[in-house]
C-alpha cells in the first residue's frame, strides 16, 4: 500500500491515485426575478447551500457564482437560451461513484424543503443540470486538481453549455479540448445525467444532448474574454461537434453580503 508520505511528496498526481475524485457536479444557474434579488441571494448562501447541498453526504464542495451587467456584455450563444437570465451560478462537486446515492438524498432532502417552506419561490432556472465528469485540463506548468477549484480564490469561472450536434458527444468535445491549449488554470467537460424524475416541478427537465466546459481563470475572465475564450467558442463551433448554447464569464459572490443584487 502506497502511504500518503509518498503519495503526496509530488504535486502533479493522477487521477486514478487520487483519494478524492471529482465524479459528477451540479450546474445550477438561477434568475431571481425583479424584486427578489437581494432577498435571493441571502435565502440561497444563508439556507439553500448548505440545506440544498453541501450538508449532504459525498458533497466535495460548493460554489457561487454572480454574472453582473459587466459579465453579461460579455455573453454570447447561438442557442435558444436568453443570454440576460442566469445571474447566478451554483456548483457543486459530487463524490465519484456516489452520484446516486447522493441524488437519492437532495430529491428527498429539496421536497422536504419545499413541504416545510423553505424554498424560494421568486426564482427561474435557466439551466439545472447534472454532468457526469469526463476530463480535467491544466495549463502548462499548474498541478491545480480539479476537485479543488472551488475552494480556491479564482478570478472568476467561465461556463460554455454546448448543444451537440447530431451524431456527436461529450466524448468528441473532450477530444477536441484536449487537443488545444485552453484558457484557465483548471478546466473540466462533462456530459449530461438524467434528473430525478421526482424532482421538485419548478426544475426543468433538461436535454441530453448538452455537454459543460468550465474553466477556473487566475485573473478575472473579462481581461481574456476577447483574447482566450471567445476564439475558443468560435473553434468549437467551426469544429462541427456543437453550438454554444451559452458562454459566460461569472465572478465570485462575496459571501454574506448584498454585494452585486443591484447590478444584475
Amino acid at each position: 500500500m502506497q502511504t500518503s508520505e509518498t503519495l503526496f511528496s509530488k504535486a502533479d498526481i493522477a487521477r486514478a491515485d487520487r483519494p478524492i475524485r471529482l465524479g459528477s457536479l451540479l450546474f445550477t444557474m438561477v434568475e431571481p426575478r425583479p424584486g427578489y434579488e437581494a432577498a435571493y441571494n441571502r435565502w440561497y448562501e444563508r439556507d439553500h447551500f448548505y440545506s440544498g447541498c453541501m450538508i449532504g453526504a459525498y458533497t466535495v464542495s460548493g460554489g457561487r457564482y454572480v454574472a453582473t451587467r459587466a459579465e453579461k456584455a460579455k455573453r454570447f450563444g447561438s442557442g435558444d437560451m436568453d443570454l440576460a437570465k442566469g445571474s447566478y451560478l451554483a456548483l457543486y462537486w459530487i463524490l465519484d461513484g456516489h452520484h446516486q446515492d447522493w441524488d437519492a438524498w437532495a430529491v428527498k432532502q429539496v421536497n422536504d424543503l419545499h413541504a416545510t417552506g423553505r424554498m424560494f419561490k421568486e426564482r427561474d432556472h435557466i439551466h439545472t443540470s447534472f454532468y457526469n465528469f469526463d476530463a480535467e485540463y491544466n495549463a502548462p506548468g499548474s498541478t491545480m486538481p480539479i476537485e479543488l477549484a472551488l475552494d480556491r480564490a479564482y478570478g472568476g469561472v467561465v461556463a460554455f453549455v454546448v448543444d451537440l450536434n447530431p451524431g456527436k458527444s461529450a466524448a468528441d468535445l473532450s477530444a477536441f479540448l484536449r487537443a488545444r491549449d485552453l484558457p484557465g488554470d483548471v478546466a473540466l467537460s462533462g456530459s449530461p445525467l438524467p434528473l430525478d424524475p421526482t424532482s421538485p416541478k419548478d426544475v426543468p427537465v433538461e436535454t441530453n444532448d448538452r455537454a459543460v466546459f468550465l474553466s477556473f481563470s487566475i485573473e478575472d475572465p473579462k481581461a481574456v474574454w476577447e483574447s482566450a475564450y471567445v476564439p475558443l467558442g468560435k473553434a468549437i463551433e467551426e469544429s462541427g461537434i456543437g453550438r454554444i448554447a451559452i458562454a459566460s464569464p461569472f465572478i465570485p459572490t462575496i459571501v454574506g453580503t448584498d454585494a452585486y443584487t443591484d447590478q444584475l
